[in-house]
């Protein structure tokens, strides 16, 4: 039993930026992943191309360990796909950090060592607890400090409108997917074939232009945009204005499919039910009554939200509304901030009423989508610092993040689907191919 053990769960961006932090400033740490190698959440992803540079990508401190290694690092001006990011930075980055990072380990509780949440009693003087289910059967790893960096890829927000899975979209699980089409492997499944596409963040976008381009050469195949907002409005993003590049041209790539006639939009669509035909095909019907018939196959890409079920004996100060640390939803709330940079954050807005406990990365944010891998670097060492005792540099927050250029903030893995309010102004409102009845 070490209790000086720092355990990072995830292998994921941010998880093994905190490795290499605490590898850098000289801490034990332990990295625990649930999935057999380095990104495998990423891996899911792996045909996607980022709105990011390589130079956004690598973080500072794994880049300088990887270099010791003498890793060649990738042409900085470059925008690799999900699958590159991981064979060239984040498995090289894992193979670096050698037996510091366990795979195959599932993360399914925290603890005080003895203690459930309600115990006040003794709680300070305890060491967490974590426990871990592998291929072997459980375990329990004695810790002073524990950074979640497990994302939220694994809880997609599902088709429901209202946030809870829609009637009848489990038994219509086979037809529904939450990630964007391969249409590499998966060609077969959407060719021909018509769609609904649910979401309006970059990831519905990105889905939208690959089907569109499949539309092109496969003219039987119809797409419906399924958006929950009255109208179509900066869906689009802030294209030239936008200072990720590729994620402004993503948006203007979407609209030129949409007014070329690829895609039927329904707006204020707010799915309640999925029913199926005689034919055997699938019927949306919204909270309105309206109806989208004849669809094949349903791509949902709505967001994400945290999974918290394991960290349930730990004292959290979470967000009521986003699931997000407190200190850190007002900076990050896309019902307020619509426009501009994300505030510059570290430790002091991660810090929960339990020592030594810190989210960070994606899951950090709860169900706020403005997320950039930049960030997660950063917030990766303030909180390192903080653990190893190096409060200045802790509090010490020196990151600017690109802006989006328009109302509706944006992120690197999807956007709002419900945006209120704004501070750049009237809209431009855009319908197009709007479904019958569909408002």
């Amino acid at each position: 039993m070490d209790e000086s053990l720092v355990v990072v769960v995830g292998a994921g961006p941010a998880g093994l930026s905190a490795a290499a932090n605490l590898v850098e400033r000289g801490e034990r740490v332990l990295v625990l992943e649930a999935g057999d190698r380095a990104g495998a959440a990423v891996s899911q992803w792996n045909h996607v191309r980022l709105f990011s540079r390589w130079s956004e990508l690598v973080d500072p401190a794994a880049g300088r360990l990887l270099e010791e290694a003498g890793w060649t690092r990738p042409d900085g001006d470059a925008y690799p796909t999900g699958g590159e990011w991981v064979e060239s930075y984040l498995r090289p980055l894992a193979g670096v950090l050698g037996d510091r990072v366990r795979f195959g380990a599932r993360v399914v509780g925290l603890a005080r060592r003895g203690r459930d949440r309600i115990v006040d009693s003794g709680r300070a003087d305890e060491p967490l607890t974590v426990h871990v289910e592998t291929a072997d059967g459980e375990e329990r790893i004695t810790a002073r400090a524990v950074i979640d960096a497990s994302g939220t890829w694994g809880s997609p927000n599902p088709l429901g409108g209202d946030g809870l899975p829609a009637v009848g979209e489990r038994s219509a699980s086979a037809r529904i997917t939450y990630r964007v089409p391969d249409l590499v492997a998966e060609r077969d499944r959407y060719a021909g074939k018509r769609i609904a596409v649910a979401g309006s963040g970059h990831s519905a976008l990105t889905a939208l232009v690959v089907l569109a381009e499949l539309a092109e050469q496969e003219p039987s195949t119809e797409i419906v945009w399924l958006v929950r907002r009255g109208e179509v409005g900066t869906v689009f993003g802030g294209g030239e204005a936008d200072q990720l590049p590729a994620r402004g041209a993503l948006g203007q790539r979407a609209r030129k499919a949409a007014e070329a006639g690829h895609i039927t939009t329904a707006t204020g669509f707010r799915t309640a039910a999925v029913e199926r035909s005689a034919d055997g095909r699938l019927v949306l019907e919204s909270f309105g009554g309206h109806r989208v018939e004849g669809v094949d196959e349903v791509v949902v890409l709505t967001g994400f939200r945290p999974d918290l079920s394991w960290l349930s004996e730990i004292r959290l100060d979470l967000d009521p509304v986003l699931q997000a640390p407190s200190r850190l939803a007002p900076l990050i709330d896309p019902n307020v901030h619509s426009c501009g940079t994300v505030y510059p954050h570290g430790e002091n807005e991660l810090r929960h009423p339990e020592p030594g406990v810190y989210l960070v990365g994606m899951k950090s944010y709860g169900r706020a989508p403005t997320f950039l891998s930049l960030t997660g670097y950063e917030q990766a060492r303030s909180v390192v610092a903080a653990i190893a005792g190096d409060h200045e540099a802790a509090a010490r927050v020196d990151l600017v993040l690109p802006e989006t250029g328009v109302c509706g903030g944006a992120g690197v893995f999807d956007a709002p689907d419900e945006q209120t309010g704004g501070c750049c102004g009237a809209p431009e409102v855009l319908t197009i191919g709007l479904a019958p009845g569909a408002r």
